[in-house]
């Protein structure tokens, strides 16, 4: 048969058969992850040059300079694989911690231990439980692995709600991931409620603390998961580098959890997940206190004068993070796209129409942005 006869068949057959399914129902509906505009694409977009960006939570002094010379001398090395039990990193945390090198976890940021907790323990017949509105990352890694999820409202003042989450515990209920202090409402739940709430949940659940944002809080009752480890033994705390260390393009995170939980999450792992470089950058980032100090009081009194300048604009909700999310009151969209034209880029929380988060930055940043509400909401009105 001719060349030409066989492909016409072979496309006669594929018109004519079912299309396979690609990947499952939970799978095709999702949308990729959309992070804060990237200065470069707002640049390329509208011709702005001048351009402040508040919207990824990003650290507004940058890394420890300790930590930049790290990596430096780490690219001498930088056609070696790196260690892929990450000794010297997980030696450096436990140390920092006070808890046993076993009970250490390394991760390309904490988001991927999060997907590996999920990936590691959870199958589809079983059920996770996290808040609404919270990390927007939640429901995409249960969806992603077809896990049954629920996600609880948060109360009116945007607060997790935790009598509801220990309601929506069923017999197959296998984790739930509760972020404290919460993104995007920076709200948090305190150390009575805290400790009440992991006893609350049966022992067979493993609760995942998400705590990306531990080092910024300073309220009188802010809980530090590491000290609740008594309180149950299937308890994950995740921490990462991202934020108050300023390592977010060096993508390390690191949770803390009991030895067999972790031997566990280790199989499963990727090999060489945080790179040398990587590594040695978190390790010397870790031991610059004084760097850290500076990034946290730098944060801490900018978000109490901030807050105080944005509740002419909206609704400001108490923050312990490094970022305030505000009630505009208004279609957020609108004035999203408006503060782009004045080159501020701040974040939409997709389910709050009104509101927008706003990373808190140098005071020079942070008076920019209220430059540019002035005159966007003064245009508006």
């Amino acid at each position: 048969m001719p060349s030409g006869s066989i492909a016409s068949l072979r496309q006669l057959r594929l018109a004519c058969a079912p299309m396979a399914q690609l990947v499952t129902d939970s799978i095709a509906g999702l949308a990729p992850y959309q992070g804060g505009k990237p200065i470069e694409e707002l640049a390329r977009e509208r011709g702005i040059t001048d351009i402040v960006k508040l919207a990824s939570n990003e650290s507004a002094l940058g890394p420890s300079p300790l930590a930049l010379e790290a990596a430096a001398r780490a690219l001498q090395n930088a056609h070696r694989y790196p260690d892929g039990s990450a000794f010297r990193l997980r030696s450096a945390i436990a140390d920092f911690h006070g808890v046993a090198f076993g009970e250490v976890l390394h991760g390309n940021g904490s988001n991927e231990l999060l997907e590996l907790i999920v990936r590691t323990f959870m199958t589809p017949d079983e059920h996770v439980i996290f808040g609404r509105p919270a990390f927007s990352m939640y429901p995409v890694i249960a969806a992603g692995h077809n896990v049954q999820y629920s996600a609880v409202p948060t109360d009116a003042n945007l607060a997790h709600d935790l009598d509801a989450m220990v309601e929506q515990v069923r017999d197959n209920t296998k984790v739930i991931i509760l972020d404290n202090p919460n993104n995007p409402t920076g709200t948090y739940v305190g150390k009575a409620r805290l400790a009440r709430f992991l006893e609350q949940v049966p022992e067979s659940v493993i609760v995942v603390l998400d705590e990306a944002y531990f080092e910024f809080g300073e309220a009188a009752d802010y809980p530090d998961g590491l000290k609740l480890r008594d309180r149950r033994e299937n308890l994950m705390v995740l921490r990462t580098f991202s934020k108050a260390y300023g390592l977010a393009g060096f993508r390390v995170g690191y949770g803390v959890g009991p030895a067999h939980l972790i031997n566990y999450l280790n199989r499963l792992r990727a090999p060489f997940n945080v790179s040398l470089i990587s590594q040695e950058a978190a390790i010397c980032g870790l031991q610059d206190s004084k760097h850290l100090q500076a990034v946290v009081t730098l944060n801490n009194q900018e978000r109490v004068r901030l807050s105080a300048r944005l509740a002419q604009f909206g609704r400001v909700f108490p923050s312990q993070a490094n970022f305030i999310l505000v009630d505009f009151g208004r279609p957020s969209a609108q004035l999203y796209d408006a503060l782009l034209d004045q080159g501020v880029i701040i974040r939409p929380i997709p389910g709050l129409a009104t509101h927008l988060r706003i990373t808190i930055g140098t005071v020079a940043e942070n008076d920019r942005l209220l430059a540019a509400l002035g005159a966007v909401t003064q245009k508006s009105s």
